[in-house]
């Protein structure tokens, strides 16, 4: 039987935060992440990659349609665009639940899915995407290492990933609802910054 391994020892084992959500804690007010909800779409030792789900951006998917010169339907045109992240802010990423076949889909989860082709920008204009396709601009990356050491400093509170928070709740309400599934209050776990 091998032997548990101790924290001094370097080994191999490894959690992947994959199909995660990562709750932004108060100490991170001063950066892009404040008051986020990040889903993790990958995670290896190499690093991650996550998506910011409840920052909507000043602007419509009607506004970014225009730059394709596509047709928008009226029904879509003035949903809001996330906010994905900071790195590469031109990217478009459309996260939506497995529906359809796409030119470059991640499958994160058998339901949960990440596109960055042209086709599902094409057919969001057309109001024929997934139900709950939603657009980011940007995405969220983390070097090697890099996560690992947030979590271990409590920038984040981590949970397996919601659906329903994902996909159903309004935007603006997936910080608390992320939140309140853990069962915390994070208005009263005060900042480093000593604000009451």
């Amino acid at each position: 039987m091998k032997p548990e391994p101790t924290d001094d020892e370097n080994c191999d084992h490894f959690n992947s935060l994959i199909d995660h959500f990562l709750i932004s804690m108060p100490s991170l007010e001063n950066s892009i992440f404040n008051h986020s909800v990040t889903y993790i779409c990958d995670h290896t030792q190499e690093g991650a990659m996550g998506i910011i789900i409840n920052q909507p951006m000043p602007l419509t998917l009607g506004e970014v349609f225009e730059q394709f010169s596509l047709n928008v339907d009226p029904k879509v045109e003035h949903a809001h665009v996330l906010a994905g992240g900071p790195v590469n802010t031109q990217q478009g990423l459309v996260l939506h639940r497995d529906q359809g076949q796409w030119d470059s889909t991640m499958h994160v989860t058998p339901e949960i899915c990440v596109t960055a082709s042209k086709d599902i920008i094409e057919a969001m204009a057309k109001n024929q995407a997934p139900a709950s396709a939603q657009l980011a601009l940007g995405y969220a990356g983390w070097s090697e290492g890099q996560l690992e050491q947030e979590l271990q400093e409590n920038c984040w509170l981590t949970m397996p990933a919601q659906s329903s928070i994902l996909f159903d709740t309004p935007s603006d309400q997936r910080w608390s609802a992320a939140a309140k599934h853990l069962g915390v209050n994070l208005d009263l776990i005060s900042s480093q910054k000593g604000h009451a």
